[in-house]
């Protein structure tokens, strides 16, 4: 099994190093140093990540966020390159793979994209590949707010449909583009978008991912 995840973890640790912890990133107001923490503490803190998902937790999560962001910065780099403890289900190859390699590469591209003389990564087909598959798999959960039908199209045609209704607004972009339109990043997502005026606007006012 190729290891996405783990190359996708080591460069966003490089990444994070690079910018340093005042960085700003593409993940709302988050600087590089929240963007850390939050990435340790989902790996590390189970108890309090799941707030992530069940707004009951949410409060939790935000307090033990906050305390790991007061870490000292190159710790947080440190963690994240180490990755999770052994006994943690993220420390098992099948499930580090299933559950980070999207979620790695989102956040890597969070702290390029941010930069103001950032460029376009290339990403190799086997990875792209990679991208799209769980793409396809999770298209509709995180286009579920939608407020227009959306198709993904990838340039060589192949498309996944993220949110049935009409009118439809098709995304074109390669793998890697998509996945960041659809997890929210739309301003940074090099995409084309084909269809009705008024829905190309819905679209691109719509609060689309997790």
């Amino acid at each position: 099994m190729t290891a996405h995840a783990k190359r996708e973890r080591l460069l966003l640790a490089d990444l994070l190093e690079s910018a340093g912890p005042d960085a700003p990133t593409l993940c709302e107001n988050w600087t590089a140093r929240d963007l850390a923490a939050h990435v340790v503490v989902r790996e590390r803190r189970p108890d309090a990540a799941g707030g992530l998902l069940l707004k009951p937790l949410a409060a939790r999560l935000e307090r033990v966020q906050k305390e790991f962001a007061g870490k000292p910065y190159d710790e947080l780099i440190r963690l994240i390159r180490t990755g999770p403890p052994q006994l943690s289900p993220f420390a098992l190859k099948q499930i580090d793979e299933a559950s980070n390699t999207v979620e790695f590469y989102v956040h890597a591209e969070d702290v390029r994209r941010a930069q103001p003389d950032w460029t376009p990564r290339e990403l190799d087909p086997v990875f792209a590949d990679a991208l799209w598959t769980r793409l396809e798999r999770a298209a509709r959960m995180l286009a579920r707010k939608s407020p227009v039908g959306l198709v993904l199209r990838r340039p060589d045609g192949r498309t996944a449909v993220a949110h049935r209704g009409t009118p439809v607004v098709t995304v074109t972009g390669e793998p890697g583009e998509l996945t960041l339109f659809v997890f929210g990043r739309r301003e940074a997502a090099e995409v084309e978008l084909d269809g009705d005026k008024d829905a190309v606007a819905q679209l691109t006012d719509a609060k689309l991912g997790i």
